[in-house]
């Protein structure tokens, strides 16, 4: 049967209508913009901790479904909220890993649009097992409720600075002086963060001005101990994988980071556990520390990168496939089977760490302190 010309054109009038309408729908969608050719290339700095989560092909994907192209390269978190080198390239976000580090931008004369924490996770050590059961023997370390192991931190600290040997702790297959090492605070998130607890927990309080003067000297001590320090949180977890019980006997880091590295290679992570070596243990200090990864939006367009890191999809790949929690701490997704019981569902010991001011002096004292062995 022959078609009307009319008839024809209102056809052809719906179809356009139709498609018109459904554009429309989906471009007030975020997570069809990039289907709909609507692509935005967004300049930034971000922790090296949260590297192969920006890097995983299904993140990836996921922010190009948005329309979003990330340039994502990697800084220390305090570098990049306080160096003029960095943010002299106009980033358009930042992505550091404490939200202590908004206000250091803050004072650094960032222009800050919004901030947001959109990933966390706790401050751990890393460890082996000889090395835990020497400190289980002499009560540093102790099994919780739910089996993870708990670190009595500020008697391991004062046995650092009292300059105990291994042995005094309980750790026969060790020789010399007892020691931890975190990365630089001067530079790296996780050694900052760490350098808080220490001052808190040495001073008994979350401290102030006051408390620092009196325990600066002591706090310091223990950093003077660790000798030269990393700058990423990344790289020294590297150094502790590597090096084994005998060159890295206990380290600080991030819970997400043996977790990654878990889930990217399952089978090889099940071949250490059936081996007869030493075993990679994560020891929760009690108190601890959460590191919370604030995303800082600084031009308006990286707002819709914020917006993806917080949708559910992004979640659930930040905890099942790196490690990370959400916002609140809590787990956003079912647990791969690799790492089923290893990690506790909630960490409640937690201590706030003292105020940006505070930090900041705290960093300079530990500055100076590194001028001075170098001269």
């Amino acid at each position: 049967m022959a078609i009307s010309r009319r008839a024809f054109g209102l056809g052809l009038l719906g179809a356009s209508a139709l498609a018109t309408g459904g554009y429309l729908a989906l471009s007030g969608r975020p997570e069809f913009r990039g289907l709909l050719g609507q692509s935005t290339k967004l300049f930034g700095f971000l922790g090296g901790e949260k590297q192969a989560f920006v890097e995983d092909v299904d993140v990836v994907n996921a922010l190009k479904s948005r329309g979003i192209d990330l340039d994502a390269r990697v800084a220390g978190s305090v570098e990049m909220v306080r160096e003029p080198a960095l943010l002299s390239q106009n980033p358009q976000f930042l992505w550091p890993s404490s939200a202590i580090m908004v206000d250091i931008a803050r004072q650094s004369g960032v222009k800050i649009r919004r901030d947001q924490v959109v990933l966390n996770s706790p401050i751990v050590v890393y460890s082996w097992e000889p090395v835990v059961d020497g400190l289980k023997s002499s009560g540093l370390v102790t099994t919780g409720m739910d089996g993870h192991y708990e670190l009595d931190l500020l008697s391991l600290l004062n046995a650092i600075i009292d300059q105990k040997n291994w042995s005094d702790l309980g750790v026969g297959t060790l020789y010399g002086r007892a020691r931890i090492v975190s990365t630089d605070p001067n530079r790296s998130n996780s050694g900052f963060m760490f350098s808080g607890l220490v001052l808190s927990l040495l001073s008994g309080d979350v401290p102030d001005q006051t408390a620092l003067d009196k325990f600066g000297e002591r706090a310091s001590e223990i950093f003077i101990s660790m000798g030269l320090k990393s700058s990423s949180s990344g790289k020294l977890f590297d150094q502790y994988l590597a090096g084994g019980f005998g060159a890295e006997p206990m380290v600080v880091g991030y819970e997400n980071q043996l977790v990654e590295w878990i889930l990217a290679d399952p089978q090889r992570w099940q071949r250490i556990v059936d081996a007869k070596g030493p075993k990679p243990v994560i020891l929760y200090p009690r108190p601890t520390a959460y590191s919370a990864h604030p995303l800082i939006t600084i031009d308006p367009e990286s707002d819709q990168l914020l917006e993806a890191m917080l949708s559910d999809q992004l979640q659930e790949l930040a905890w099942t496939k790196h490690g990370f929690r959400g916002p609140l701490g809590s787990v956003t997704g079912a647990a791969n089977s690799a790492i089923a019981g290893l990690l506790p569902a909630e960490v409640s010991a937690v201590l706030p760490i003292p105020s940006a001011n505070v930090m900041l002096r705290f960093l300079e004292r530990l500055a100076g302190h590194e001028a001075s062995l170098l001269g």
